[in-house]
């Protein structure tokens, strides 16, 4: 398997779980025992890891096509 490939499916694991939190912390989904449940904190933290998942994943996608050329 290619090491593209890789990250981009690293990246949009990572984009997923940041949404997940996001929607946690506002809760949106998730269990009621959970400690991100309805924890504002965990709104931003989840917003900025599927950031960082979007980056990983762009990043990747850039290698992938610079390589073609």
């Amino acid at each position: 398997m290619k090491l593209w490939r890789v990250v981009i499916v690293t990246g949009m694991i990572i984009f997923m779980l940041g949404i997940i939190f996001h929607l946690q912390g506002q809760a949106i989904v998730g269990p009621e025992s959970s400690f991100m449940y309805a924890n504002p904190q965990w709104i931003s933290y989840g917003t900025q890891i599927a950031i960082v998942g979007i980056i990983i994943t762009g990043i990747s996608i850039l290698i992938k096509f610079k390589k073609k050329l």
